[in-house]
């Protein structure tokens, strides 16, 4: 027992009780009569921890006495958690070069394995019992006369300890993460999983209903794609354009759905609006990006999220919440898989009316205590916390090392996130130091290069080189990735990119052994139409409004993507004349695998591999015969192009232009507007001295 009341605070009450009303004193004195008043001054903070608590003197002349102490609690004694809270290895102490080890010796460790004792002193003890004679000794009556309550002065409460650290402690490859820097924890040899492996964590849920939710990165949008993985994951069923279809299905007494989430939009553009309005270009992109079967699914599920600006990231959340069951984040390293999992996650909502188990679950959820069940691959779920620590948010590839499992709602449901597969290995080929500064971690506002006919945009100091290969065209190049961009000379390029000549503007981050496995990654057409978008007045219909049809002119461009890493935007101008000339080998006769261009300037990749089907005999077109083209025929499209240089010829793609440019390019604000010049004098002061002539000519 112990009294959190102090001389000093009875004095200071006792002397300011003559001179104010009752409803002036300390809430902590008193608190049935300062509670339903309004407070004339503002009651003191006082701590329930008896030894932060200011305590009544001691007589000086007391002789000094060495103190005593007298333990006021017992704590059991504790145990590392079964796996890293950060990134979900499997708690280990014996390898430091392996994933989940923690260091015996840290002072982190050893704090949390034996948290400090808090003590109570002797003499702290003897002025509290002085406390309590005083109060004792003073006769009840006159307190209320005055006031107060004998209760309420008297708090009788065990001696609380500090509460003790609520989060365990992570490993040492987290804490170098998040304190340290990513150089130290690159050192630990990480493994990426494999879709098959995944298939088989999701088919141990314990959960009735799952949702698996496929997570895209924006940077390079869609080279993050994993092609057919509803067919790899157990043949998910997705929902077709048909109003009847049924959106899932249930198989061995388990449902199982999948959405595509696209992460950090806020690489796309500045404001929410803006990213918004791309939404019809982005499924777009993505029909085709799923082949075949992107003209048959429905794609109205498809969000476009940014973690760091909560952009349509609590539709998600409530998405999470309603679904219940066992959400699985699944996608490849470093998409934003850890950061969407911390601003989805439903927090604080452990005593929802609407939490509770339901029929979500088909096997037990909670491990038992004695005997932990980890299974093949799943291990088991977190206990159950409002708000649990959050996985390790890093821009190392293959942070999560394992599932981590969290539970909400009361076990209404759990949130796992899962190891990312294997994106892109062109950090192999860069420089330790520089292998952060290739991800792109914000928007990009880039400048505009103009690249000529014999020159070369180089990209990291000779990593990547983008060379036009057609003649007597400008190209105009938008750099919409974290390398440094430089424009130079064919010769120059190549040397640069040899490795036999440095430049002293940029240096490059390609180790010294890469220019050995430079090869050509292709040459790529620019060959879609943006000369409604590019062409500025001449094609709007608020302004000039002419047809693109009666422009000289066209505006070709293409997204040349670098996987992992952005893409670059590429525009030309060619004249419409040169664009479309006659066919040369008209009467000539041309093998029947020659693919035929459309007015459309895009042809469809799957055309051919339809009329190769055995089952499409009957519907397959037989090739024009060389007699029967006639002058109407389609003339020949020379499309502007590109060679492109990179380590193995690897990590490049291409893609529907997104028109970057004109959504991220800088503002234009009135301070960078010239002002209109001061209009001349001349004229006024010409204007007055014909006057006054004329004045003086006409009273002579």
């Amino acid at each position: 027992m112990r009294r959190a009341i102090s001389s000093r605070w009875l004095t200071r009450a006792f002397r300011t009780s003559e001179a104010l009303p009752p409803s002036g004193l300390p809430i902590f004195l008193c608190p049935a009569v300062g509670l339903p008043r309004q407070l004339l001054f503002a009651p003191l903070r006082i701590s329930h921890n008896i030894s932060h608590a200011r305590l009544v003197h001691v007589d000086a002349s007391a002789p000094k006495e060495e103190a005593k102490t007298v333990e006021t609690s017992t704590e059991q004694p504790r145990e590392l958690p079964f796996t890293c809270s950060g990134c979900g290895a499997f708690t280990q102490t014996t390898d430091p070069d392996q994933l989940g080890y923690y260091d015996l010796n840290a002072k982190r460790v050893r704090t949390w394995l034996n948290p400090p004792k808090h003590e109570l002193k002797e003499h702290d003890v003897r002025e509290n019992e002085v406390i309590d004679d005083v109060l004792q000794s003073m006769d009840k009556h006159q307190l209320l006369a005055l006031g107060f309550d004998h209760s309420n002065l008297v708090v009788e409460e065990q001696a609380a300890t500090p509460a003790p650290t609520s989060k365990p402690p992570i490993c040492e490859r987290c804490h170098d993460l998040v304190h340290h820097n990513a150089k130290s924890a690159s050192r630990v040899p990480m493994f990426h999983p494999t879709v098959e492996s995944l298939r088989e964590t999701i088919e141990e849920s314990p959960h009735k209903y799952n949702h698996i939710y496929h997570v895209i990165d924006a940077a390079d949008f869609p080279m993050s794609l994993i092609p057919r993985l509803n067919v790899l994951l157990g043949d998910i069923s997705l929902r077709t354009r048909n109003r009847r279809s049924r959106a899932s299905k249930f198989v061995k007494d388990r449902q199982t759905e999948m959405s595509f989430i696209i992460t950090r939009s806020d690489l796309l553009g500045p404001t929410k609006q803006s990213v918004d309005a791309l939404m019809p270009y982005l499924r777009e992109v993505l029909r085709d990006a799923l082949g075949r079967l992107g003209n048959r699914v429905r794609l109205g599920n498809v969000r476009c999220v940014s973690a760091s600006h909560a952009w349509w990231t609590r539709d998600v959340k409530e998405d999470i919440w309603k679904r219940g069951g066992a959400g699985w984040m699944v996608g490849k390293v470093n998409v934003g898989k850890s950061r969407l999992f911390e601003e989805v996650y439903p927090k604080g909502r452990l005593r929802h009316p609407e939490a509770s188990v339901g029929p979500t679950a088909v096997g037990q959820i909670k491990p038992l205590e004695d005997d932990i069940d980890v299974g093949d691959l799943l291990p088991p779920a977190r206990p159950i916390a409002d708000y649990p620590a959050m996985p390790l948010v890093s821009s190392l590839p293959g942070t999560t090392a394992s599932p981590i499992r969290i539970p909400f709602g009361n076990r209404k449901g759990e949130l796992i996130d899962l190891p990312g597969l294997a994106r892109s290995d062109l950090d192999l080929f860069v420089k330790e130091e520089h292998r952060q500064s290739i991800i792109m971690k914000k928007r990009i506002v880039p400048e505009q290069a103009t690249v000529k006919s014999g020159q070369s945009l180089i990209l990291g100091g000779g990593l990547i080189r983008i060379t036009p290969s057609s003649e007597d065209i400008v190209f105009l190049m938008y750099n919409f990735t974290p390398l440094e961009e430089h424009i130079t000379s064919n010769e120059k390029a190549i040397d640069l990119q040899a490795q036999t000549r440095t430049s002293g503007a940029q240096e490059n981050i390609a180790l010294p052994d890469t220019a050995a496995t430079i090869k050509h990654a292709g040459r790529f057409a620019l060959q879609h139409d943006v000369t409604r978008q590019r062409a500025g007045p001449l094609t709007r219909k608020n302004s000039v409004g002419l047809s693109i049809d009666r422009l000289p002119f066209r505006v070709l461009s293409v997204d040349i993507l670098i996987e992992g890493v952005g893409y670059v935007e590429i525009v030309a101008q060619v004249r419409t004349r040169n664009l479309y000339r006659p066919r040369e080998d008209r009467g000539a006769e041309k093998p029947a695998e020659e693919k035929s261009t459309s007015k459309a300037l895009a042809s469809d990749p799957f055309e051919e591999m339809m009329r190769q089907r055995r089952d499409n005999q009957s519907t397959r077109r037989p090739a024009p015969h060389p007699a029967s083209l006639d002058d109407n025929s389609p003339p020949e499209v020379d499309l502007p192009t590109v060679d492109i240089y990179t380590p193995e010829g690897r990590f490049i793609g291409t893609r529907k232009p997104i028109n970057g440019w004109l959504t991220n390019k800088p503002r234009v604000t009135a301070a960078h507007k010239k002002s209109r010049p001061r209009k001349s004098m001349k004229g006024q002061k010409k204007m007055a001295k014909m006057e006054a002539r004329a004045g003086g000519g006409s009273s002579g």
